[in-house]
């Protein structure tokens, strides 16, 4: 058995899946904010008791967390010390004399501030050029100060960023020794060991976010740990990566800037899933919980990744999946503003208090008490009726903070509050998409969260997307992404050579000195060699560009020859071409870092397309209700249990489907139907 665990704003997703048989059992929790663990372990609890089987039968537990992302955004991390080359103290602050891009023309807005203070920055005398050459000796009393200055601050974790480190480590591996002896038990980030590229504050930046955030996720997973040992005996608990892959709990504690969008990129993996199953090569993936939307790009089966992600402004330059991540969940909030103008979110009621109808304690009217009081939500079914709404609590709130501002019903005003989410998600959806360079009518929307599936439909008809994928447990589902998804580890060094300086021995050393690297750790992993995949790519540009594009590189064990580097050389104009519309045969090729991921392959799932004819259903509804419509107004429209529709069935809309997690709306105009994997696919009833 496998089990995955998503912890999110709201709630608490857990899935099991069966690796003989592709079963699933899920449930949901509230997240437990004062302490995450105990909404993980009630969790964990709940799903062994439904499936019926004890944690000897598990195989494999991962889990997702917000929680590097959250003490971001709540600046809550560690306090930390930054070590730099003596004159380059304030590489955090100059940044690249940048300002924020949301902001250009606001001469009143900053970046945010530096994740380290100025008097925490510590410069020592040393010199490495860039060519990799020690140039100035380490001073250690220089060294020594600044630890000295550090354990007067009571620093919490160092974090050592000096010139041209990633080409020579030697002075930064030295400090790091220093500081063991000055500052025992105080954790050290080498920006040599953790971003191996040029690009001074990038590098810094991704540095000290991992020293940041390093304490906050050792203490997490060291108390996780601790108590699943203590309920369950001896547990081997993997950790969802950004890159959308995983890593032990142990990994992870030194590795905490990999966990940033850790479960967003869960619902990435999920949604190539699902597209590979379904034979969609083009999806995007709508993760709507109760605090957020996660977008992700799925191009040819295979989520879109990046080097260049960030939280509120800070770089981190380290693979992951590329994610857009906006302000719009079931827990959103409407509120009028001082034009009279309505707006809906990025402030979340989450789950304490939650949305009004919730009966929590939140009086403020969100995303969900609108789809309650439109009819759109059971209030006797949500979460399979273990957590009862209350319709009038979400009328009162509708009505006291938006339509009696506005001089709206409470039907405008609620039907006006999912216009707008709609909205806010679809131009999300664009902007990660169109604004690329990609065609939507070629993708489907893969819906995931408690909530998307209530608003897919009509994202898609305004974006003319091809389809709408509602999966089984759709509420559930970004913790399926967990139980696909492999152990994956990527590692990455600078090489900066022109094509004809490139020697070939050198590039296979490179090559295989990270491969060699990459195979111990999955070897500490406990991963077979015969389970083991490795793939080498660099990132190339045009002498004289300042920005590159990663192109794979076919593994050549056996070694490269100069034609070897021609070829890569005229992929890059290929792909260039490909992604800008145009290249430059003529133009010289320049090798600026070499990357190599290897990843430790779970066994696939066994999903089995089932063998069916579509049929129109007739009558089989569970109840009637009145839904309203903007367009329409209140219609009485039937309410299917989703267990009841069997392969093939075709629903025409308007409907609504239930399932214990999750409530599907099939619109006007629309059909759905129950393909071979017992997704329900909506689309637009007429479209070409």
């Amino acid at each position: 058995m496998r089990i995955g665990i998503d912890v999110g704003g709201t709630f608490t997703d857990v899935v099991m899946v069966d690796e003989a048989t592709g079963a699933f059992h899920y449930t949901k929790t509230p997240t437990t904010h004062h302490d995450l663990a105990e909404g993980v372990l009630k969790g964990l609890g709940d799903i062994l008791e439904i499936g019926g089987v004890s944690m000897d039968e598990v195989s494999y537990l991962i889990h997702g967390t917000t929680i590097g992302t959250n003490a971001i955004v709540e600046g809550k991390g560690a306090r930390v010390g930054l070590v730099t080359t003596a004159g380059f103290e304030d590489v955090l602050e100059i940044r690249r004399v940048a300002r924020p891009k949301e902001a250009a023309f606001d001469f009143g807005a900053d970046n945010p501030p530096p994740l380290v203070p100025r008097y925490l920055r510590k410069g020592v005398r040393e010199r490495i050029d860039a060519g990799g050459r020690v140039v100035v000796p380490l001073e250690e009393g220089s060294v020594r100060a600044a630890a000295a200055a550090f354990e007067r601050e009571e620093v919490e974790a160092v974090v050592v960023s000096l010139l041209f480190s990633f080409l020579n480590g030697e002075h930064e591996r030295r400090v790091a020794d220093i500081f063991a002896q000055e500052l025992p038990g105080v954790p050290v980030t080498l920006s040599s060991e953790i971003c191996p590229e040029f690009r001074e504050y990038e590098r810094t930046c991704t540095a000290v976010m991992n020293g940041y955030l390093g304490p906050v996720i050792a203490r997490y997973m060291d108390r996780l740990t601790a108590r699943l040992e203590a309920e369950y005996g001896k547990v081997s608990l993997h950790i969802m990566q950004s890159n959308g892959g995983t890593m032990t709990a142990e990994v992870a504690k030194s590795h905490a800037a990999h966990l940033i969008n850790s479960g967003p990129a869960g619902g990435a993996i999920a949604t190539a899933f699902v597209s590979g199953l379904t034979g969609n090569r083009m999806a995007v993936g709508a993760d709507m919980g109760g605090t957020t939307f996660d977008i992700s790009i799925i191009d040819e089966n295979l989520p879109k990744t990046t080097t260049w992600g960030g939280v509120t402004n800070y770089p981190i330059k380290l693979p992951m999946v590329d994610l857009k991540t906006i302000g719009a969940g079931g827990g959103s909030i409407a509120w009028v503003d001082e034009g009279g103008v309505l707006n809906v979110g990025p402030e979340s009621a989450g789950s304490d208090p939650g949305p009004a109808c919730y009966g929590w304690g939140g009086t403020r009217p969100a995303v969900s008490d609108a789809n309650l009081v439109l009819g759109r939500l059971n209030p006797d079914y949500f979460l399979g009726g273990k957590l009862p709404l209350y319709p009038e609590k979400a009328e009162k709130a509708v009505r006291t903070h938006v339509a009696d501002p506005m001089g709206l019903s409470v039907e405008e005003a609620a039907a006006g509050i999912l216009r707008i989410v709609n909205a806010n998600m679809a131009k999300g959806i664009s902007g990660n998409s169109v604004e690329r360079g990609y065609d939507l009518r070629e993708f489907a929307l893969v819906t995931m969260g408690g909530a998307a599936a209530l608003h897919a439909a009509d994202i898609a008809r305004e974006l003319n997307m091809a389809r709408v994928i509602v999966p089984p447990m759709s509420g559930n589902f970004s913790a399926v992404g967990f139980v696909v998804a492999d152990v994956q580890h990527d590692y990455v060094r600078t090489l900066a050579r022109k094509e004809h300086e490139i020697d070939p021995f050198e590039l296979l050393r490179e090559f295989r000195e990270m491969e060699e690297e990459g195979v111990r750790q999955l070897e500490q992993e406990r991963v077979r060699a015969e389970e083991t995949e490795i793939i080498w790519s660099a990132d190339l540009r045009y002498d004289g560009q300042s920005w590159e594009l990663n192109a794979p590189i076919p593994r050549a064990p056996g070694g490269f020859t100069e034609k070897d580097v021609r070829r890569i050389a005229e992929g890059f104009h290929e792909l260039h071409q490909q992604v800008y519309s145009y290249s430059e045969p003529d133009e010289e090729v320049e090798f600026v870092n070499l990357r190599v991921r290897v990843k430790g392959l779970n066994p696939d799932l066994a999903f089995k397309a089932e063998t069916h004819e579509p049929f129109l259903v007739e009558g089989g509804w569970k109840a009637m209700r009145d839904v309203y419509f903007a367009e329409k107004g209140w219609l009485s429209i039937p309410v299917y249990e989703r267990e009841d529709l069997s392969v093939g069935s075709c629903i025409p809309g308007p409907c609504i489907v239930e399932e214990t997690i999750s409530t599907a709306l099939v619109p006007p105009g629309h059909t759905g139907a129950i393909d071979a994997y017992r997704n329900i696919v909506i689309e637009l009833e007429g479209r070409e």
